[in-house]
């Protein structure tokens, strides 16, 4: 059974304590009791620490061990908050604005919070999508110079996968791919697509093998040329997040973060009819529980300059 808040002032009123959050976390990691993952023994006891401790080989457990929360400083309240008022901003959330909100003294401190939230969007293990789905892939990045289309020089290439709900548009997936070749697209479809979907692209070269990978392929658009929109359920999306990403994040996001700005975009769209956004603050919650910790070295390790700083893509 699904439970959350579905008022500001019922999260208040529920997390107002350490305890209560710390509760919450237990209720999501370990529905069925909290389990040894040495011995799997189900017999614990707990700690004045809040360690539990497994009573057949006396390992001890932490309920934000192996999770997002892992060694953070700041009261689970805190990240309870953050974690409020991430999944409330319809629009998408900035690190200055957590920051602002929270009263956090370091930008750093939100940016690193925002990244580690971004990882938690995806669930582990998450359906792919079926039925009929359109494919097609769009570039991001300021006005430069240079070649236009597929290859453009200096952008970063994302694959649009959306389901088809007749005129309406499902689930969506979104991937960074390196180039338009079969082999980053082929991989992206894979990893988004069940086998034997209806796979609907333009005549693209990269998309030939499609069928042989197991998909029903139809080719709705020959060639490049402009023409009849054949297409519309991934141009929609495109213009939509180019206008979010331009909205609010000011274009400011880095080649090498990108990946996580679409999974936080991904998470929103599919949730976007949603009735009450405490669904949204579960959800977050529940898969922050169930990721690996994402410290902030790992985050900045192959960033240029290897500091949090805005990088235009450009």
């Amino acid at each position: 059974m699904e439970d959350y808040p579905k008022t500001l002032g019922e999260f208040e009123s529920r997390f107002s304590s350490e305890d209560a959050c710390r509760a919450y976390l237990v209720q999501l990691r370990w529905p069925e009791g909290v389990a040894c993952p040495r011995c799997e023994g189900c017999e614990v006891w707990e700690t004045r620490r809040g360690l539990f401790v497994c009573a057949s080989c006396s390992y001890h457990m932490s309920v934000t061990a192996g999770t997002i929360f892992e060694h953070t400083r700041k009261p689970l309240s805190m990240w309870f908050r953050a974690m409020w008022w991430v999944t409330n901003q319809k629009t998408g959330a900035s690190a200055l604005g957590l920051q602002q909100t929270l009263g956090l003294g370091s930008y750093h401190t939100a940016w690193t919070w925002l990244h580690k939230l971004r990882r938690a969007m995806v669930r582990p293990g998450r359906d792919r999508l079926s039925g009929t789905v359109q494919v097609d892939e769009t570039y991001v990045g300021g006005a430069r110079p240079g070649k236009r289309g597929r290859g453009a020089s200096g952008k970063s290439l994302v694959v649009i996968a959306a389901q088809v709900e007749g005129t309406r548009i499902g689930r969506i997936r979104l991937a960074q791919v390196p180039d338009a070749s079969a082999q980053s697209l082929n991989k992206a479809v894979q990893q988004a697509v069940v086998p034997e979907a209806a796979i609907h692209t333009d005549g693209w070269k990269g998309y030939e093998k499609l069928s042989s990978l197991g998909y029903t392929h139809e080719v709705v658009r020959p060639t490049a040329q402009i023409g009849e929109d054949l297409l519309p359920h991934c141009h929609r999306v495109a213009s939509l997040l180019k206008r979010w990403m331009l909205g609010t994040h000011q274009g400011a996001i880095s080649h090498e973060h990108l990946a996580y700005y679409l999974d936080e975009y991904t998470f929103r769209f599919n949730r976007r009819t949603s009735r009450h956004r405490g669904k949204l603050f579960y959800r977050l919650v529940q898969q922050a529980v169930a990721i690996e910790p994402a410290p902030y070295r790992g985050m900045v390790k192959h960033v240029r300059g290897r500091k949090p700083r805005k990088h235009n893509i450009q």
